[in-house]
């Protein structure tokens, strides 16, 4: 093929030749092209588009002189059907011209036409049939959506069909098989878009027993069944073009095929040769001709929103009438405007959310519009045809009209000029300058008038004007073949770009590639989570999807737990003689997901509970198996637990506490009475279990029953996976990385150093790159062909704090994302059209660079690469300068221990120490709550010496004490719920008589009372006429610091005053809680607050290191607490609300072994586990007893203070405001001495 081309000015021009024949074959060079250079005569560009693949641009030094040839013989060869030649530079004198010659392959081609109602029909030669495969290939070109291209029946409904819907090709395959699951049973494998657009596409199918691989214009997808039916046990014939006589196992609408077949053949038989000869093996039906003559379309290409199309109208004509085709994917555009010739009246015709409206507007008059059709933004060919006379507007879509009748005044004509798709600039013509852009597409079949539009002459200059069309070609491109949305999310498309759906799937970004649950329970921990249920995705963006989990954060340990279908108690009885089917567990995770899971954890295990009443685990004569577990692997075990694979021993046998030594399990004995064994498997490898097999339930009156319980795993072996690196010189390498279109890395890191590279991948010119470019900067940069690309975070703190920090960062086809710790993420949009795959060819570096510079100090952790785990400390261990694991967790996970919980280091992540705080937990957040019956107390003791007798030296006993716990300062925290009042909250005493007291008054205000001089009166705090006693939970935080004191209530604003009384709080000696009788030294308002106690719920009580009710009733060391009364535990203060909660609280009572209700008998690390029955019997009656003293004392104090005090407590039935009016008497009764203070 020879071309030569001239251009007479220097407009630089493009020069594109599609060639005649079917396929042209040129070739390619095999790496990269050379980049073009300054030549002084022309230098040229090559460019192949091939069947849907894009273009891949090259460019080539050209001749320098008119006399000169430059030659390139390009390998290896490739099909190609257009040739587009680039001219980039040219001789500044003379003329520009270009000679070329382009040499291809030899092609031979047979072709066979189908007229939409013709067919050939195959029958197979028996002899010749594939055993193993049968391979049909193709090509086929046509410009309708739909049609049937090959069909092969069965019996039973077994049927393979391959079929054109809306430009899609469909592989319909029914195996016939009632026995299979239905994913094999009936299979739908789809490939190709847009493939009417009348050009060649090549088809191969590949069918074997039981798998498939079906091919598009080089797409393939492949599919293998798992069931035993046979996909090639079908009839010996078989039809091309359309389904002879209606298929009898066809149940789908079908269309017969109208376009063209080229070189079809059936297991290398040439079935077009055998039909040209009239072979007996082909039956031709219908019209069938041998070559391809359908009559060529010309579409026209709007390639921008600037782009237009400009049309005369007819002259003289009182109508208006246009048709067209059109396809797109964009939602809104301007398809078609023109003005009237006689009178300002405007025709509009736009494409709006996928409809098409056409308004009729004239001023002075209301615009008449008219809507029709619907999703027409689907890249499928519509029909449009609009047409105006008289007092009638219509317009018909796909052969569905709407009209609408109009009322405008003057002449109808057709317009002087028809625009389509756009307007010329600064055109001021109706639906032009608007918001709307300008249409993006293909349109074709053009008619004005009844008059059909040639394009080529509108591209030669005869007909109208354009600008920026594409002439003879559909542009059109399926942005969503393939689709770059991973996990099921939904793609859609615009002319330009796609976009990804990604909800319901579990996974975010602009391809819903990353996802957006943690790795493991452990995350989850380590983020401050508590128990409960969770989404975990083991593999991060792998293929595997996320699991639902219970995450059982415990102390020490956080647990996996997934759940099954067969939690509860399943009998195994057998019927007539006949053993009953197993019980097949289905748990919450695929099988993939539990292998994923397991994979990640340090322990996995599962608890069986068997429970036997005459049946066995195994015979007695030989000892041979009749009850068994499966696995995951289907494999049969039959040991249970505690002991190895093989050994048949229960934990009883292990441990020689069998209810009969002479068996090694209690079901293994086959006793008359009903046995159990409770076994743990914990072999990974076998786990979890799938099917449980009790089969000795035959005999008379023998039964069985067993309980599975859910998989336990622990720990997450990649989460804390770590690696040091000591040097700049020192790395890990690891195969090469590979993520040509999706790509994403997450770690955590921790340095001092001001940069450091993490991790780095190179291509021959493609890279990847992590690295800590500065204090406060990470950065992500790579290169895919497009040039260098950089996505920075900058941090207002800087990372080099020796604290973890947690990278992210991904690129995909769309954009490239980074982010650190919870910092906005940063992300740069890839360029349109540019170079998508991203490939590297050396190890992959962690730590460090090829060239051993700039690598990283510090520690690097839970490396993950598209969501596959690396494991860093392997490598580590057999890598001079990097050290596996790493310390220091503390620093950046210490918050997490709340309520002065203390962290503690461990080599895989942290715990925390509640032994100093007031909660207990995980995190030291969950409180420890009590309800506090009448006349109940809880007494704290700070000395281990409360046991000296009185004979001791007093001041020398007190001596000790002052120089022990004297207190400069002290926090103390309480949570209350009451109603009762006057009540005491906090009482803690001294050996001086020294005190701390917080009450609430009669009508319920808050005071806070401190004494830290025995000498002088107490200062007390008010804190205002506020009720505190409304059944509602109140926190109070009291801080002091010498002689000042904050105090904050309910979090609000913190509240200082100046003691006055002194400035240390000397020879503590206990706490109390509750009900307390004649506290030394007290004054009559605390005296008379201790005598009526506290009815109620109290938490979180604490003062300095002392948590009073976590001694009592967690209790873990030697601590002196004393409890008396009823004193009950309660799950939390806040659940239960109104003013009668406290007596409706869900509370379980304090254990017997806490000691004697009112004997005053201290508690010294007390066991709290439940008495015998004649000793609880005994303990109620002696408390029972005890109570009524109690009560009777307490009647009788009360009264004696309430005559020493002039009972300033109003009657139950008082007002508010008697109850306000008798505080204010009693705090007028104070000693003048006493400093108030009021907030």
């Amino acid at each position: 093929m020879r071309l030569s081309w001239g251009q007479p000015d220097r407009t630089l021009r493009t020069l594109r030749l599609k060639s005649k024949a079917q396929n042209l074959v040129v070739a390619l060079p095999r790496n990269r092209c050379p980049t073009a250079t300054d030549s002084t005569f022309l230098d040229f560009g090559f460019a192949f588009i091939n069947e849907g693949f894009g273009t891949e641009p090259c460019g080539f030094p050209g001749n320098t002189n008119a006399d000169s040839v430059v030659h390139y013989r390009l390998q290896p060869p490739l099909e190609a059907r257009f040739l587009r030649f680039l001219p980039l530079a040219w001789s500044p004198k003379g003329r520009i011209g270009m000679r070329m010659e382009v040499y291809g392959c030899t092609y031979r081609s047979k072709m066979v036409n189908f007229d939409g109602k013709s067919s050939l029909l195959y029958t197979l030669n028996q002899k010749s049939m594939s055993p193993a495969k049968d391979v049909i290939s193709l090509k086929f070109k046509t410009r309708q959506t739909d049609g049937i291209l090959l069909h092969r029946e069965g019996q039973n409904g077994k049927h393979v069909t391959l079929q054109l819907v809306r430009g899609k090709l469909i592989l319909l395959l029914n195996s016939g098989c009632a026995n299979l699951p239905s994913p094999d049973a009936h299979v739908t494998l789809t490939l190709g878009s847009l493939l009417d657009d009348e050009h060649w596409h090549s088809v191969l199918i590949e069918l074997g027993n039981t798998h498939v691989r079906f091919t598009v214009d080089r797409h393939s997808q492949h599919f293998q069944a798992e069931g035993e039916c046979d996909y090639l046990d079908l009839d010996y014939k078989i039809s091309f073009g359309g389904i002879p006589g209606h298929g009898k196992s066809v149940a789908f609408p079908q269309k017969d095929f109208h376009g063209c077949f080229e070189n079809l053949y059936y297991n290398g038989v040439d079935l077009i040769d055998l039909s040209k000869k009239h072979t007996p093996q082909i039956l031709v039906m219908g019209n069938v001709s041998f070559s391809c003559s359908h009559p060529q379309t010309v579409p026209v290409t709007f390639l921008s929103s600037r782009s237009y199309l400009a049309l005369p109208g007819t002259v003289g004509e009182d109508k208006v009438s246009v048709t067209f085709q059109f396809r797109t994917w964009n939602r809104a555009g301007l398809l078609l405007t023109t003005q009237f010739q006689h009178g300002p009246v405007a025709l509009v015709l736009v494409l709006n959310d996928g409809k098409l409206r056409l308004s009729l507007s004239q001023p002075g008059h209301t615009a008449r519009d008219v809507t029709a059709g619907a999703g027409l933004s689907d890249g499928q060919w519509h029909s449009v045809s609009l047409s105006l006379k008289g007092n009638d507007l219509s317009v018909m879509v796909d052969g569905e009209a709407a009209s609408v009748a109009h009322s405008l005044r003057g002449q109808i004509d057709s317009g002087d000029t028809y625009y389509l798709g756009g307007c010329p600039d600064r055109s001021s013509g109706p639906g032009c300058g608007g918001p709307l852009a300008g249409f993006q597409g293909c349109l074709r079949l053009i008619s004005i008038g009844d008059k059909a539009v040639d394009p080529i002459t509108v591209q030669q200059g005869s007909l109208g004007t354009f600008r920026d069309l594409q002439i003879d070609t559909c542009g059109l491109t399926d942005r969503c073949l393939p689709s770059y949305c991973e996990h099921g999310g939904e793609c859609s498309q615009s002319w330009d770009t796609f976009s990804c759906d990604c909800a319901y799937t579990g996974y975010t970004g602009a391809t819903c590639h990353s996802s957006l649950f943690e790795q493991s329970c452990d995350a989850h921990r380590h983020r401050g989570d508590s128990s409960g249920f969770y989404y975990i995705d083991s593999d991060g963006s792998g293929p595997l999807g996320p699991a639902l989990v219970y995450c059982n954060v415990t102390e020490d340990t956080t647990w996996t737990s997934v759940q099954h279908n067969g939690s509860q108690l399943a009998k195994v009885k057998s019927l007539n003689g006949e053993s009953p089917q197993p019980l097949f567990f289905k748990y919450t995770a695929s099988p993939d997901q539990l292998q994923a899971i397991m994979d990640g954890a340090d322990d996995c295990r599962q608890e069986l509970v068997l429970h036997c009443k005459k049946s066995r685990l195994s015979t007695s004569r030989d000892g041979t198996p009749v009850s068994w577990w499966i696995g995951r692997t289907n494999e049969t075990h039959t040991y249970w637990g505690g002991s190895l694979p093989g050994v048949q021993k229960c934990a009883c046998g292990l441990q020689g506490n069998c209810l009969d030594s002479q068996y090694h399990c209690n079901c293994a004995a086959a006793r008359n009475e009903w046995t159990s064994d409770t076994v743990v498997l914990s072999h990974k490898e076998h786990l979890p279990v799938t099917q449980v097999v009790m089969r000795d339930t035959g005999r008379p009156h023998s039964e069985a029953a067993y309980v599975l319980g859910p998989l336990l795993c622990s720990g997450d072996n990649s989460f804390w996976n770590s690696a040091s690196f000591n040097t700049e010189t020192s790395y890990l390498h690891f195969p090469t990385f590979r993520g040509e279109l999706s790509a994403d890395l997450s770690f955590f890191f921790k340095t001092t150093a001001p940069s450091g590279v993490f991790i780095e991948n190179l291509g021959i010119t493609d890279f990847i790159r992590l690295e800590l470019h500065a204090p406060t900067e990470v950065t992500f940069s790579f290169d895919v062909g497009n040039g260098r690309c950089e996505v920075t975070v900058r941090s207002p703190t800087p990372f080099n704090d020796n604290r973890w920090h947690h990278v992210r960062a991904e690129r995909n086809v769309k954009e490239a994302t980074l982010q650190v710790d919870q910092l906005p993420s940063k992300t740069q949009a890839a360029p349109a059209d540019g170079h998508a795959r991203l490939q590297l060819n050396s190890q992959l570096f962690v730590g460090g660079t090829a060239t051993r510079q700039r690598g990283f100090l510090g520690c690097i952790r839970s490396l993950r690469l598209n969501g596959l785990a690396l494991d860093l400390e392997e490598r580590a261990t057999m890598t001079p300068g990097v050290d596996p694991g790493c310390r220091g967790h503390c620093s950046s996970y210490g918050h997490l221990c709340r309520n002065g919980g203390r962290c503690r280091e461990r080599p895989r992540g942290i715990i925390c120490d509640c032994a100093f705080s007031a909660y207990d937990g995980p995190f030291c957040e969950s409180e420890i709550s009590a309800y506090f019956g009448t006349g109940s107390s809880i007494i704290y003791d700070f000395q281990e010496h409360s046991n000296y007798t009185s004979s001791k030296n007093s001041s020398s006993f007190a001596a000790l004490l002052h120089e022990g716990l004297t207190l400069a300062g002290e926090v103390a925290t309480l949570s209350f719920r009451t109603t009762g009042t006057p009540s005491l909250l906090l009482y803690v005493s001294s050996f001086y008589e020294e005190y701390l007291s917080v009450i609430l008054t009669p009508n319920g205000s808050l005071q806070i009372r401190y004494k830290l001089d025995r000498h002088q009166e107490p200062d007390v705090f008010n804190f205002g006429f506020k009720n505190f006693a409304d059944g509602r939970l109140h926190q109070v935080t009291i801080h002091r610091e010498e002689v000042v004191v904050s105090v904050e209530v309910d979090q609000s604003a913190r509240r200082q005053v100046v003691l006055s009384s002194g400035a240390e709080f000397n020879a503590v000696k206990s706490l109390m809680l509750g009900t307390i009788l004649e506290p030394p030294g007290a004054d009559p308002d605390t005296l008379r607050a201790g005598v009526r106690g506290f009815t109620g719920c109290l938490s979180a009580v604490r003062f300095g290191p002392a948590a009073p009710l976590k001694a009592a009733l967690r209790p873990s060391g030697p601590v002196v607490v004393t409890v008396r009364g009823h004193v009950a535990t309660a799950s939390r203060c806040a659940e239960s609300v109104g003013p009668g909660a406290p007596a409706r609280e869900a509370t379980r009572p304090l254990a017997g072994g806490s000691g004697p209700a009112d004997g005053g008998e201290p508690l010294v690390s007390a066991d709290r586990s439940g008495p015998a029955v004649i000793g609880g019997v005994i303990a109620v009656v002696v408390f029972v007893l005890l109570c009524l003293t109690a009560i009777a004392a307490r009647i009788y104090q009360q009264r004696w203070l309430y005559q020493k005090n002039g009972s300033t407590v109003p009657p139950a039935g008082d007002s508010a405001e008697t109850a306000l009016k008798s505080e204010v008497n009693v705090q007028s009764s104070v000693s003048e001495s006493q400093r108030e203070y009021f907030f």
